[in-house]
């Protein structure tokens, strides 16, 4: 059952929205949520976020109500732009990016599952014994980045050194696992361990 639109003229709407009636602002939802919402959806391209986004949108219409000019254009134009920005300045948020990023990342490690990939055993593939062919110190820092989980931070901490000092170390280190991998022919798990730096 779809809600039923309420006919208003557009100036009996806006005075309705500029002196904070809420009626006014349930006419102007019933009315543009569906064509606003499309808008964004195709801006942002997930349901999840066009839903923020367009709760975002019409805080932002309530609350700015006050800077609408007819003379500029009408209620539609006025609040679409207001989605529309709404929803680009989401997708420009470093947050938004951050999702999307963990999504991908999901998404891949999900396709790696589901190809019986991701189920190795660190030890039963050899690295474990590459490593052992590195310096001492090179050894401990591989063992805590990589297999414990430290980052290169945790790493400087713990063993007192200068960040600078880690990561030329761990640079030399992952030279050093080239030459060995590429004896082996694990170059593309080299490429797996680079990017965890």
């Amino acid at each position: 059952m779809s809600k039923r639109k309420t006919i208003i003229a557009e100036e009996a709407l806006v005075s309705l929205l500029q002196s904070k009636d809420e009626r006014g602002f349930s006419i102007l939802y019933d009315n543009y949520s569906s064509a606003l919402y499309g808008v964004v959806l195709k801006i942002v391209r997930s349901e999840e976020i066009a839903a923020d986004v367009m709760q975002d949108a019409f805080v932002k219409i309530w609350k700015n109500i006050e800077a609408y000019n007819r003379t500029k254009g009408t209620l539609f134009t006025w609040i679409l732009n207001v989605a529309r920005n709404t929803a680009i300045d989401r997708i420009r948020s470093q947050e938004f990016q951050n999702s999307q990023r963990n999504q991908d990342l999901d998404t891949s490690i999900n396709f790696i599952d589901s190809q019986g990939g991701s189920q190795f055993d660190v030890d039963a593939i050899g690295i474990k014994k590459v490593v052992e062919n590195l310096r001492p110190e090179y050894q401990q820092m591989i063992e805590l980045l990589y297999f414990q989980g430290y980052t290169q931070a945790e790493v400087s901490e713990e063993f007192g050194i200068p960040l600078g000092t880690v990561k030329t170390r761990v640079k030399a280190a992952i030279i050093q696992l080239r030459q060995y991998f590429v004896e082996f022919g694990l170059v593309l798990l080299l490429g797996i361990l680079a990017t965890i730096i």
